[in-house]
């Protein structure tokens, strides 16, 4: 049965309400009874899942590849979970290495390729009611613990590729049947363990089309200030994966309407509050559907333009045409709103910043070609710059055609080009060329050529003598 197929047949032919019967007593899917094949299984990973076993060890697919793949979707990468320790995966695999400082994980390579190769993990120990936040999370475990410490049930399947069957321990089928995201366990005391699983939850909706159950949507809600206290470097890796995603646009819908967006960038929550028209007809989200679309088609667009594409409205006030970079005075006093500095505060990198201002500041040039277009092709960030423009250009009614002729023939186009008439505020000034700078006569160099021995610079003649310098003749000063 084709794997299209196979996935129909799972969905409709399995009861939607049976669920573990205990905590610890899992769901088991035989083989005929789910849709994961070990041929839509990365040949590499299985060669490390088939070595771990040999080795004497218990070896799992985990987690959002097998979600995946339950749900007929191509996995983005393969994670592995096994009951060896991490020293003891780094000895069976020479071609490894350990990293991690929060837990230890264990890299496997193959060639640019890297499988990441888990512990079995339980929940954290030390974490009080009064206190929940995770500081430390790496203490081993068994299967049964590791699949309840996770975040949502559609992330908890384990795939056995000894018997090939899908395991069940936290009710992950029946949510992904009913296409629902749900915490494992109390939800408001898992978003206050990990405030980032808020962010995660919005992606996982987002990304696979999924709603969010009201138990956990009421937690996230209600515990969003939170966010405050999680890890800047996580809420920062976070954003960049809820928001540079196929699901971009309705991504940010949630995070707005959640409250989320308000702690995280809250002027970027007042941009959309400003807009009279419904959020999902915002520019900016207009801008994110845009980037989701191709991002559908395979690009991985770069952290400078994923951050263009949801800034460019707040930046240019929703008319990039006639934007102009703010001056650096007006930026220090205030007068001016300095986004970069906001998101430098908020962990973003320097780089992925300054490349999204530089990318701001070519918009108006590729909206109306010119001279200065022509300089900027030379950049090393125009290519994404013209990118995320043909993108967005019909959110502005800016014409990419106009950019493509230009950049066919620049000079071509410069000389096609119709001249406003004179007196017209659009048509281009032209700078005059700039004069040397007129030296005064007492600094001018003589001319060596001049008298008979000629004389250097340094006041020496052409025998070696020293000869008098002249003073330079100046007026007689007036009396006053």
């Amino acid at each position: 049965m084709p794997a299209r197929g196979m996935l129909v047949f799972w969905l409709a032919s399995r009861p939607r309400s049976r669920r573990p019967k205990t905590a610890l007593e899992p769901h088991i899917l035989e083989r005929a009874e789910h849709p994961v094949s070990r041929r839509d299984i990365d040949p590499d990973v299985l060669k490390v899942l088939y070595r771990l076993i040999t080795g004497g060890h218990l070896a799992y697919l985990v987690g959002g590849s097998v979600r995946d793949l339950m749900l007929g979707r191509r996995p983005k990468d393969f994670d592995v979970a096994t009951d060896a320790h991490p020293q003891q995966v780094r000895d069976l695999f020479r071609n490894s290495r350990l990293i991690g400082r929060r837990f230890r994980l264990v890299h496997v390579f193959f060639g640019p390729k890297n499988i990441e190769v888990a512990t079995f993990r339980k929940q954290a120990e030390g974490v009080t009611v009064d206190d929940p936040l995770i500081r430390h999370d790496n203490t081993f475990g068994t299967p049964e613990e590791d699949a309840f410490r996770r975040d949502f049930t559609v992330n908890s399947l384990f795939y056995d590729p000894q018997t090939f069957r899908v395991i069940d321990y936290a009710g992950g089928v029946p949510d992904l049947r009913a296409r629902l995201i749900r915490t494992i366990g109390d939800p408001e005391l898992r978003m206050r363990e990990d405030p980032v699983r808020m962010l995660r939850a919005v992606r996982f909706a987002a990304k696979l089309g999924f709603e969010i159950e009201p138990a956990t949507l009421a937690a996230m809600e209600q515990h969003r200030c939170d966010l405050q206290k999680a890890s800047v470097p996580r809420l920062v890796e976070e954003t960049y994966r809820t928001i540079g995603q196929t699901g971009a646009a309705r991504a940010l819908v949630l995070m707005e309407e959640l409250g989320l967006l308000e702690q995280l960038m809250p002027w970027l929550s007042a941009h959309l509050k400003a807009e009279a028209r419904p959020l999902k007809d915002a520019r900016t989200i207009r801008n994110l559907a845009a980037l989701g679309e191709t991002i559908s088609t395979g690009a991985s667009p770069p952290h400078e333009v994923v951050l263009a594409a949801m800034f460019l409205d707040l930046q240019t006030v929703g008319n990039p045409s006639q934007y102009v970079a703010p001056q650096l005075s007006a930026l220090r006093n205030g007068a001016q709103f300095d986004l970069v500095s906001e998101l430098r505060r908020r962990g973003f990198a320097r780089a992925d910043t300054d490349f999204m201002r530089l990318i701001f500041e070519a918009f108006p040039h590729m909206m109306r070609p010119s001279r200065r277009t022509r300089k900027l092709m030379r950049r090393p960030y125009f290519e994404n710059a013209r990118r995320l423009f043909e993108l967005v250009a019909g959110t502005y009614e800016a014409d990419p055609a106009m950019l493509a002729r230009f950049l066919a023939d620049p000079d071509a186009y410069l000389e096609q080009r119709p001249i406003a008439p004179s007196g017209d505020p659009s048509r281009p000034r032209r700078r005059r060329a700039r004069r040397g700078r007129r030296r005064p006569p007492w600094a001018r160099r003589a001319n060596p050529a001049e008298g008979s021995g000629g004389t250097s610079s340094n006041g020496v003649d052409s025998g070696g003598h020293e000869v008098a310098s002249e003073t330079p003749h100046r007026e007689p000063s007036k009396p006053e």
